[in-house]
């Protein structure tokens, strides 16, 4: 099996253009590990199965297994007002600034918009909470889930205060240590004694080049930590897999590990899952219960998927965009399939309709990025880009992802999924007011407001 899964790595990397990857695979109590191509296409160094990759959103697991480490030891109330915690916070919402519990903050469901553009600037988690007035409140707390990097990083300042430690530190002994993650990292210093990939964008020509900066935000700042500063290897992340299948080996209640993958709230049409748990997307793939994350940096990707009852994981790291997310999509299917004989089928869109197209044809918004819809040839088009003033504000931002034909997928005209690019299987829904207007689009766990 081993052989096999070299061959497809490789084969799906030089399809995709990606210059270095790393995958492994736990089954049946072994491990299997996978490495391919180099670190770097302007220095070129092997990739191995201990290259520290930038794993961007897959931090959001280890942060809520540390919350819930602490009130599995009687020192955090999930379902208690962050306010118990941090008094100090101001919302721009009078009721959410009340009522949002820590709970709320690791299953999405807090109605805090995406993030909070521009707060990294003042580098620390205090100086982040200090600002979150200025973010949006999409929805109330408790009513909708919708993927909120804001609301890890008010995780992560809650964990700070209980503490009394940095953010890093406390992760660090509360669960990388405990789970023997010794090639595990925030600090970039630790990063450059190690081998590390490089990640890389593709021009409009076509040529990579290699992203700045290393992390998606600028370096120094831990604003963003929380949900999204983690570096590891493929083999420590599969560990990690195995701590989790362990039930939490010791660290953790069992009770608490297993209670992280039920699910807290639905998710409807998302390629993130069927539903959420606590830290955890969770999806049943062929009838087998699956638990996962995945991470989006700059020009760097990682995924992990975990299949419980079959004490079963697979791991995929990628260092280019924009079809990172791509290989690591493809690993994941092929590793089901070959070792547990799943398929996950992808749904087919209806025909173009003319009238159902109008309705959605427009722009909607984030804090950070524009989505505009269109209709041409014959198609759907949609178009995501960081907006103007935000990529005025850094020149180091990864390439907007290129223009990709979407279509409806069979029922009521809200649900649809992208055909092409790198966003390709990506799944979405529509929403609507009381009078049947189109007001909002999730993309990716994200809602993005209509603005025209």
């Amino acid at each position: 099996m081993t052989s096999e899964l070299a061959d497809f790595v490789a084969a799906k990397a030089a399809e995709l253009g990606i210059p270095g990857v790393a995958v492994g695979v736990l089954a049946d109590g072994a491990e299997t590990t996978v490495a391919h191509g180099v670190t770097s296409a302007d220095n070129p160094v092997p990739v191995t199965d201990r290259t520290l990759f930038h794993l961007a959103s897959l931090t959001k697991p280890f942060t809520a297994t540390a919350l819930v480490r602490l009130a599995a030891e009687g020192k955090l109330d999930l379902h208690a007002p962050v306010r118990r915690y941090l008094p100090e916070l101001r919302l721009a919402d009078a009721r959410a600034e009340a009522e949002i519990t820590v709970f709320q903050l690791l299953n999405h469901t807090s109605g805090l918009d995406w993030q909070l553009v521009g707060a990294e600037a003042d580098e620390t988690l205090p100086g982040f909470v200090a600002k979150l007035a200025e973010l949006r409140q999409i929805a109330p707390p408790g009513t909708r889930a919708s993927y909120s990097q804001a609301g890890y990083n008010l995780a992560g300042r809650v964990l700070e205060h209980l503490t009394g430690q940095s953010f890093e530190q406390a992760v660090t002994e509360l669960v990388l240590a405990p789970a023997g993650l010794s090639n595990t990292f925030f600090d970039l210093d630790e990063v450059l004694i190690r081998p590390f990939a490089v990640g890389h964008n593709r021009d409009e020509d076509g040529t990579l080049s290699a992203a700045r900066p290393w992390k998606a935000w600028r370096a120094g700042t831990s604003a963003n930590n929380p949900g999204g500063g983690l570096i590891s290897s493929v083999r420590d992340l599969l560990s990690w897999a195995r701590f989790q299948l362990a039930d939490g080996a010791g660290v953790l209640p069992a009770e608490a590990v297993r209670g992280m993958r039920e699910q807290t709230a639905a998710l409807r049409a998302s390629t993130l899952g069927d539903g959420v748990g606590i830290g955890w997307f969770l999806r049943e793939v062929d009838g087998v219960r699956t638990i996962g994350h995945g991470g989006s940096g700059n020009g760097q990707f990682s995924e992990l998927l975990i299949a419980p009852d079959r004490d079963f994981a697979v791991v995929s790291l990628a260092n280019a965009g924009p079809d990172g997310n791509r290989f690591n999509q493809a690993v994941l299917r092929w590793a089901l399939e070959r070792h547990l004989g799943l398929v996950q089928r992808d749904p087919e869109p209806v025909p173009f309709e003319a009238a159902r197209a109008a309705e959605v044809v427009g722009r909607y918004e984030i804090d950070a990025m524009n989505l505009d819809i269109s209709a041409e040839g014959g198609k759907l088009i949609m178009a995501v880009t960081i907006k103007p003033e935000i990529r005025q504000a850094s020149a180091d931002m990864p390439p907007d992802y290129p223009p990709a034909a979407f279509g409806f997928l069979p029922g009521d005209g809200e649900e649809y999924v992208i055909t092409e690019g790198g966003l390709q299987g990506q799944r979405g829904y529509f929403s609507r007011d009381a009078s049947g207007a189109v007001t909002g689009v999730d993309l990716s766990g994200r809602l993005f407001s209509r603005s025209r």
